[in-house]
């Protein structure tokens, strides 16, 4: 019987052909990843391999790593396998891995989004025999607006508070939330502050090309007085902290998909929310695994229960995959909010 292209192990995803991991959690000698957070690229790997987009905030995060680039489509032979990055479309640099070996190919999705964002690389559908998706939002509940409609909200949202002198204080992850929230934001409404963590990850993207509005880190000396009216882009982690409270009376809100449910955003004391998500919706997942013409779809992270139920429905051997990939947030438990 000859051996599966990839094999799923207590360090990650195995490929015994070109003796790699895809994403692995513990340390391994050579790792290809799809992109630069935390759950993905992870540090004491012997060897990394990533898009030359994804590399320089990889090396931000993770230090003096041994690290090797490619371009998107280029292929490179590791082993008997044939390797490829192609966009996913989830931010700067991220990608799907395509591996083709003797005449099979499989391909790991890691995090993806299909709606166009304005600030990275589109996703790309890869034609595959197997395919192996996540499914953070793998629930029909989960059907995004266009972008547009909802940066028309947040602008408007912005724009009343500043109308007011009050700051907007906007939650939204370092690495690519806050820098497409940064892209598509309407920069004449007012001054754009940013937590240190976005300015941080900021600085990386600029010195590849990456196009942003002009931003000023929000230091020690930087208040809501010093800045009346201004958005302020900050880790969720510092929404209603002391840090927070240095601008006194702002509104505080959230970007993020778990904001479709109500009692996410209740639950963390927010007036305010908007559902905007790097990962696809329900659709999202089902025309993206439609696309590749796969017949063997692998779910990971998410609703894979129900979504795994869903595509054997649909015909697809369909199977779950057990990782330790968080998606869009530690939020998972918030289905219980699908009753209210």
């Amino acid at each position: 019987m000859t051996e599966p292209v990839l094999t799923f192990t207590d360090r990650g995803i195995y490929c015994p052909a070109g003796d790699f991991f895809v994403d692995p959690w513990r340390p391994v000698e050579r790792a290809l990843i799809t992109h630069g957070h935390s759950d993905h690229a992870r540090g004491g790997h012997g060897r990394y391999l990533a898009t030359d987009v994804a590399l320089p905030v990889m090396r931000h995060r993770l230090g003096a790593i041994r690290a090797e680039s490619v371009r998107f489509g280029e292929v490179r032979r590791i082993g008997e396998a044939d390797v490829s990055f192609h966009p996913a479309g989830h931010l700067p640099g991220s990608a799907q891995i395509r591996i083709a070996v003797g005449g099979e190919v499989w391909v790991v999705s890691g995090d993806y989004k299909t709606e166009p964002d304005g600030l990275c690389e589109p996703f790309e559908p890869v034609p595959c025999h197997a395919f192996i998706s996540e499914c953070t939002f793998g629930l029909p509940v989960f059907n995004w607006r266009p972008q547009p409609e909802v940066m028309a909200d947040v602008n408007r949202w912005w724009a009343a508070n500043a109308a007011e002198g009050r700051v907007s204080i906007l939650g939204a992850y370092s690495l690519g939330k806050a820098q497409r929230i940064l892209a598509n934001v309407d920069p004449a409404i007012g001054p754009i502050l940013t937590h240190g963590a976005v300015e941080a990850t900021n600085r990386v993207l600029r010195a590849q090309g990456i196009r942003l509005p002009d931003t000023h880190w929000a230091g020690p000396d930087v208040t809501g007085a010093s800045h009346p009216g201004a958005l302020v882009i900050a880790p969720p982690s510092a929404l209603n902290t002391p840090w927070a409270a240095r601008f006194k009376g702002a509104s505080q809100a959230f970007a993020s998909g778990w904001m479709a449910l109500r009692g996410v955003r209740r639950r963390r004391g927010l007036a305010q929310g908007f559902v905007l998500s790097d990962h696809a919706d329900w659709n999202g997942l089902n025309a993206a695994i439609r696309a590749t013409g796969a017949e063997r779809i692998f779910v990971t992270h998410g609703y894979t229960q129900v979504f795994r139920r869903w595509l054997a429905d649909q015909g697809y051997d369909a199977g779950i995959v057990e990782t330790q990939y968080e998606g869009d947030d530690a939020e998972q438990d918030a289905d219980v909010e699908l009753l209210e």
